[in-house]
């Protein structure tokens, strides 16, 4: 059985706002989340999604503007 963690919890050990956490638990960013009630239950050994919100942009793009 996995120990988990609460939305509070992975946000201060991923540096992230509780919100953000709860929209990637919502959107099954983070595996084998599982939510009971209103409670969002993480698993301790998830790692932090990577941020696909922002498109690294190339040195070479960025010089032209």
């Amino acid at each position: 059985m996995f120990d988990y963690m609460n939305v509070k919890e992975a946000a201060e050990k991923w540096g992230l706002s509780e919100r953000r956490i709860q929209v990637l638990c919502a959107t099954d960013r983070i595996p084998d989340v599982m939510r009971i009630s209103n409670v969002w239950l993480i698993p301790k050994t998830a790692s932090k999604p990577i941020d696909g919100r922002f498109k690294k942009r190339d040195k070479e793009e960025s010089d032209n503007e």
